[in-house]
């Protein structure tokens, strides 16, 4: 392998080791303009887009010890990385396929595993990390809400029971 080709399988394969996850993206018929506002909103959701010739992607994808995807790697592909939430990135892309009628998922990684394209669509139909983190933070606390309260009502019913008592007096 020439060794400007080789530099360019060890950058994707860099990419590939710092990121959590890795989704394929058929990118065929996409203009510019279009690829340009995938790149922007895929940006906001912390990934990155870059178009990488499969030959390049398949040993990358065996040099860093990776599953195999060599079925889902024909025609134009696109490979996107991202280091925060995976779901954030896959609710940006199908959001965008719905809306473009491009690209077309194929299949991903995560944690070394392979994504099927409906656990892809799986994946971008959960809520946010931040709304499951507010979740679970309101199920933490609701015991010591609860318990709180049950502590608090013996008084509060004891406030109550005096205040209609002074009412009913006067």
């Amino acid at each position: 392998m020439r060794p400007e080709k080789s530099t360019i399988v060890d950058d994707v394969k860099l990419r590939l080791n710092a990121a959590p996850f890795l989704i394929l993206i058929e990118y065929g018929g996409m203009n510019v303009i279009h690829f340009a506002e995938l790149r922007k909103r895929l940006a906001e959701a912390g990934a990155q887009c870059s178009v990488v010739k499969n030959t390049f992607l398949k040993r990358a994808l065996k040099d860093a010890g990776l599953a195999s995807l060599d079925e889902h790697l024909t025609g134009q592909t696109a490979l996107v990385t991202g280091e925060k939430d995976v779901c954030a990135t896959a609710k940006t892309l199908k959001t965008f396929a719905a809306e473009f009628q491009k690209p077309t998922l194929r299949a991903g990684i995560l944690d070394n595993a392979i994504l099927s394209l409906d656990q892809i669509m799986a994946l971008a139909s959960l809520p946010s990390k931040e709304s499951l983190q507010a979740q679970l933070l309101g199920l933490l606390l609701m015991p010591a809400t609860n318990l709180v309260r049950t502590l608090n009502e013996p008084g509060a019913s004891l406030a109550r029971v005096l205040a209609a008592k002074a009412r009913a007096n006067s």
